[in-house]
């Protein structure tokens, strides 16, 4: 499969199946979607706006490409995904919902202010031992293992999860086992003694700030309506210098509300952030701050603007690191992280308060995603191999998609939310995708040309 597209001035021809990226002059580009079916005069013949000597090298540098298997590549996975599908994975990692209850109102939390379609709580210490205990028991021969730290908000049960870390920690040396701890927090409880802790202990702290004051205060208000842009910003900046600029992220949401995002990514880094992700809004269409189709040409163009930001923050030695402009296109994931993403309900569970198993946090509360719980372990094996199953080619829209191998099928939840199966998609999240995936590769094209 061939994907071609011109973006801020490059030509970029990607071979999908071999994950090989060019960039090219206009000839070859205009040339390699007919190659392979016309012969060399044939292509001659229909590219006659160019000298024959540009025609020539194009052609023998297309055909070299091909030779060294970095064009029209076959797909070598397809046939042997009956046999991924019979692998039998382990636990490694879980989401521990250590508190269903949050002190701000955001108006789009999909976990309804912590409540997750149910009772407000705090995960135990009894409950989440329990968990970590069974994390350790179904990881097999897999030494790191990682828990999330999820709400809700996580710092309004603070003391359980240093207990849980403290636990945890025990469990390592004896089970051979290593342990790496994050945090989510929006940062309203954030204080030197937690900050201390989390640099000690948690190996990345997501910290939820939407962007600018007046589109983060609109959104992720107090249950006052005060916004909290100006407790947390300060505390999240101190983050930020105390973790030295790594291994952290201040994660926000853009809405129909603020379709001009690029300027709250800037407005990150003129904070001073070098971490950053602004995830698009997964909401209902009758929501008003929902994105809608109608809205893609203009996050199309916002997109293209953030790539132009991010150079023009490089070119100024100002750089920051955009979540999904981070690609890496020399030594990506393994072949089951492209083919199958998360690997969410088999390798990934979400931990409720009182000890249910849900495929991951966004599933919580969909009783018919209900897996099992801490005392009797995973008692939907059927829903595991649903789960084990999805993967680019379960799913049709995925199959043909030049972004497979990158999104790895999407999101499980997002695609039941909007499709009714976790083998569907959710449309209007994989053009933006896409487009994301686009821009990644500009830059990589882009930074490469400085480096000449």
């Amino acid at each position: 499969m061939i994907h071609q597209y011109k973006s801020h001035g490059y030509n970029i021809v990607m071979d999908v199946e071999s994950g090989s990226v060019h960039v090219v002059d206009d000839v070859v580009y205009d040339m390699i979607p007919l190659y392979e079916e016309h012969n060399k005069e044939e292509l001659f013949g229909m590219l006659t706006g160019y000298p024959t000597g540009e025609l020539e090298a194009g052609y023998q540098e297309i055909t070299r490409l091909k030779s060294e298997g970095m064009l029209y590549t076959t797909d070598i996975y397809e046939p042997y995904i009956k046999d991924f599908n019979a692998r039998q994975p382990v636990v490694k990692a879980l989401c521990l919902h250590i508190a269903h209850d949050c002190n701000l109102a955001c108006q789009y939390c999909f976990a309804e202010e912590g409540e997750y379609h149910g009772r407000r709580a705090l995960m135990s210490f009894e409950v989440g031992k329990k968990a970590l205990d069974f994390l350790v028991a179904n990881s097999g021969h897999r030494r790191n293992l990682e828990v999330d730290f999820f709400g809700g908000e996580p710092l309004m049960n603070w003391n359980v999860v240093k207990e849980l870390v403290a636990y945890g920690r025990s469990l390592e040396e004896t089970h051979n086992k290593k342990f790496r701890f994050t945090l989510t927090t929006n940062g309203v409880l954030l204080n030197d003694e937690v900050l201390e802790f989390c640099n000690r202990e948690m190996g990345n702290v997501v910290l939820s700030l939407d962007g600018r004051k007046d589109v983060n205060d609109k959104m992720r208000p107090f249950r006052n309506g005060k916004g909290s842009y100006d407790l947390i910003v300060p505390k999240f900046q101190k983050v930020a210098e105390s973790r030295n600029q790594n291994n952290y992220y201040v994660r926000g949401t853009f809405t129909r509300n603020n379709l001009d995002f690029a300027a709250d990514v800037k407005h990150f880094a003129d904070l001073g952030f070098k971490q950053m992700s602004i995830e698009p809004v997964v909401a209902k269409p009758e929501e008003s701050y929902a994105i809608r189709e109608e809205d893609l040409p203009q996050i199309m163009e916002e997109y293209d603007k953030l790539a132009d930001t991010y150079l023009e923050y490089h070119k100024a030695g100002k750089d920051f690191n955009f979540f999904h402009f981070m690609i890496d296109l020399t030594q990506g994931p393994c072949v089951m992280k492209r083919l199958s993403g998360c690997g969410s309900g088999t390798e990934y569970l979400a931990v409720t308060p009182w000890g249910d198993f849900y495929p991951c946090h966004q599933f919580v509360g969909q009783e018919e995603f209900l897996l099992g719980n801490v005392d009797d372990g995973i008692v939907r094996t059927d829903l595991v191999e649903t789960f084990r199953g999805c993967n680019v080619y379960s799913k049709p829209l995925c199959k043909d998609c030049f972004a497979k191998y990158y999104c790895s099928g999407g999101c499980a939840a997002n695609s039941y939310n909007f499709s009714g199966s976790v083998n569907g998609a959710y449309e209007i999240g994989c053009e933006m995708q896409r487009k994301r995936i686009e821009c990644a590769i500009m830059l990589k094209a882009a930074l490469a040309d400085e480096e000449e």
